[in-house]
């Protein structure tokens, strides 16, 4: 498996993450019941950003000395797109798990400690899976042009279906754990498991961290496919995925209070999805610069934005 990653780099950054989860976890009320503000949720949303863009000027100066500048140059955009992919398809996480949480009527003071626990659960599973996912295509890399036609297919459906609502009812998962789980009638503070008559129960809680941790894994099963349009190093994939995942809980809070300022935006993700599916299945025959990738990524992006506040102030008017 070919990185840029030093050997040493790999525990360095586990450990930095670890050290940020756990500050994050004291600072931002991760052990105890407390409701985000928008402007703390807004602040701390900056923090990750910065800390990303910090990471990847630290990797530029490294590449720069160690290699040369246009390597530096070539793996910092690699970066920066892997990045912006991610976290522009985390947003489609959070969708969903405003879903989840309006179903339950999860009250806002205990939604960040699930979606703590989600973080520190992806964190784990996008380890294996794009250690696992890059492994594959080194030994198989025709498998690119499946994770292409998979996310082709999978941008049409989501541009046609965006705004369908999903009925929570129906899902199999929820419907199983009801049937087989002693689950409590109401919450019970921020504990997933209680005690009542000497016997084991779940609370409504822990339904809605399973639902959230599964939710998570199907959007790494679409996400990590897609940044193998921009870079296919483990190192690059990995931090790039990590930095957009321990940012999500926070960006939650901003986006659950703009939700329907967004209309546009998973339009723009599908399409997203669509262009990076392309990029994949043609990748064979055309060799598309990561630098003009990067650049398609922020105008779909930012027209979709200016799109969403066009048609807000246009319903304010009416």
């Amino acid at each position: 498996m070919s990185t840029v990653g030093e050997f040493w780099m790999w525990p360095v950054f586990i450990i930095f993450v670890l050290m940020m989860l756990a500050i994050d976890m004291f600072l931002c009320g991760g052990r105890k019941a407390h409701r985000i503000s928008m402007k703390e949720s807004l602040a701390w949303t900056g923090v990750w950003i910065v800390l990303a863009l910090f990471f990847n000027l630290l990797l530029w100066l490294y590449l720069s000395h160690a290699a040369s500048r246009a390597i530096a140059n070539d793996y910092a955009i690699q970066f920066f797109s892997g990045y912006l992919i991610e976290k522009s398809l985390s947003i489609d996480n959070i969708f969903v798990f405003l879903m989840i949480f309006n179903y339950f009527s999860v009250p806002a003071e205990y939604q960040h400690r699930v979606l703590l626990y989600g973080v520190i659960g992806a964190v784990i599973m996008r380890l294996f899976m794009i250690l696992g996912g890059v492994w594959i295509i080194n030994e198989f890399h025709w498998v690119l042009y499946i994770f292409g036609f998979f996310l082709l297919i999978l941008g049409i459906k989501m541009f046609i279906f965006s705004n369908e609502k999903k009925d929570l009812d129906k899902n199999i998962l929820l419907q199983w754990m009801k049937k087989n789980l002693r689950v409590t009638n109401a919450f019970h503070k921020e504990s997933f498991f209680v005690t009542q008559n000497k016997l084991l129960y779940v609370t409504p809680l822990f339904l809605v961290l399973v639902l959230v941790e599964v939710t998570d894994l199907i959007f790494a099963v679409d996400s990590i496919p897609a940044i193998f349009a921009v870079t296919s190093d483990p190192f690059i994939i990995f931090t790039s995925n990590i930095f957009a995942i321990l940012g999500l809980r926070t960006l939650y809070f901003v986006v659950a209070n703009l939700a329907d300022r967004f209309h546009y935006l998973r339009y723009g993700l599908a399409i997203l999805l669509g262009l990076v599916g392309l990029k994949l299945i043609a990748s064979y025959w055309v060799k598309i610069p990561i630098a003009a990738m990067l650049v398609t990524i922020l105008v779909i992006l930012t027209t979709c934005m200016i799109l969403s506040i066009r048609r807000t102030r246009k319903l304010k008017i009416q």
